[in-house]
């Protein structure tokens, strides 16, 4: 092992202060292998963590499939997974596989894998000291938020029709003769992808068995200790129906709770929303 593979090894797979990563970022490689002897103590450790203070807040507050979707994939809860372990659970389901990215996907390339049935994941994993805060997704958020989702047919089909909208975009911007209004309608139609699945995927609630139940199925709530609370309890939380037009209109900020979230009905819901939003593009609006 030379100098930069022992300092690799000492300073782990952390969010932020990974040798690997950044050495996979100045070569330009977008996708990656997960170099699983780079884990630490400190990054299994992490994962243990976070991954039991979940247990009661996933069983109270997240959708059922949800719940199937942990079952089915087996997690170790004492150590960050492989992703190979949960390809092999997980593609035999659906066709969904976990495919290691070194950071940040542009939205036309994270979408056209989606289509696909490859979900780009973070390997690396936060720093033990901090582990309510964030600055990037980690393999927890991607592993353990989404993931299990992806396990469940309606929920796959729905992502890879979502996925296709991608290639939607660019072949009914692809006869516009004028570049800048080609770009123009290309970032508009971009804008709403993002907004679309920042407020389903990511942040998405869903009624339950009764008219007063919430269940979550978004990934950046089932990924958050505080925030998976703070969705379906808190007074200040506003909850609406999905309205289409109101959702790829909507402004979002990254980095506090969310202070807005849309509840659909069911997943054969969501799936409908995805069609209307491809007639909606068809339709140039």
């Amino acid at each position: 092992m030379d100098l930069l593979q022992q300092l690799e090894a000492a300073q782990g797979l952390t969010t932020t202060k990974a040798p690997y990563i950044e050495k996979a970022v100045a070569n330009g490689e977008m996708y990656i292998t997960q170099p699983y002897e780079l884990y630490s103590a400190d990054n299994h450790d992490a994962w243990r963590r976070l991954y039991a203070r979940m247990q009661d807040r996933w069983a109270r507050y997240a959708n059922p499939r949800f719940l199937d979707g942990l079952d089915t994939l087996c997690f170790d809860a004492t150590q960050v997974p492989r992703l190979e372990d949960v390809n092999k659970f997980m593609a035999p389901r659906t066709g969904f596989r976990a495919k290691a990215v070194s950071g940040f996907v542009p939205a036309f390339d994270f979408f056209d894998c989606l289509s696909r049935r490859e979900f780009p994941t973070t390997i690396t994993i936060r720093d033990g000291a901090q582990l309510d805060y964030l600055p990037e997704p980690d393999i927890f958020h991607d592993i353990a938020g989404h993931v299990p989702m992806h396990t469940d047919p309606a929920f796959a089909e729905t992502l890879v029709r979502f996925g296709a909208c991608a290639h939607l975009a660019a072949e009914l911007v692809s006869t516009v003769p004028d570049r800048t209004e080609k770009l123009r309608r290309l970032t508009s139609i971009q804008n709403a992808l993002q907004r679309f699945f920042w407020f389903t995927v990511e942040f998405g609630l869903m009624r339950g068995r009764t008219a007063d139940d919430l269940k979550v199925y978004g990934s950046g709530l089932l990924s958050s200790y505080g925030e998976i609370v703070h969705c379906v309890d808190s007074d200040t939380t506003q909850r609406h129906p999905l309205q289409l037009e109101w959702v790829i209109n909507q402004h979002f900020e990254i980095d506090h709770y969310q202070p807005l979230l849309f509840v659909v009905n069911d997943f054969d819901h969501l799936y409908e929303l995805v069609g209307q939003l491809e007639a909606w593009m068809k339709a140039g609006k």
